[in-house]
């Protein structure tokens, strides 16, 4: 999970690994997910998309594009919610696109759900 918001961050981890039972690693800023990403072969990625230094989409760009990182699905988790941004990364292959404010109560079946296609 990649977020620059501290709170956001506390809110998806509790609502992950405490709410579901997902492994979580989450990063700050797209440059240290970027490093991270090779070391440990993600099963899938959840990007805010407004971030400073480099937007979810650029760092998912830069992720799809390296040769040596196996394709990993990404979900958008961002407060930026328009229409044409949200079918770009669908069309891009993006599973979802989902908004913020979101429920962390239903966040981890929400996202069970969009990652197994239901």
């Amino acid at each position: 999970h990649v977020d620059d918001d501290e709170d956001i961050q506390v809110i998806v981890q509790l609502a992950l690994e405490v709410v579901g039972d997902f492994e979580l690693l989450q990063f700050g800023d797209g440059p240290a997910a970027i490093k991270a990403v090779a070391g440990f072969s993600p099963d899938l990625l959840l990007f805010d998309v407004m971030m400073p230094g480099m937007s979810g989409d650029d760092l998912w760009k830069s992720i799809r594009d390296d040769p040596s990182i196996e394709p990993i699905p990404v979900i958008f988790i961002t407060a930026k919610v328009e229409k044409d941004f949200s079918q770009r990364m669908l069309a891009d292959g993006a599973l979802a696109v989902k908004t913020k404010p979101f429920d962390a109560m239903k966040l981890s079946d929400e996202i069970t759900a969009i990652w197994e296609g239901k």
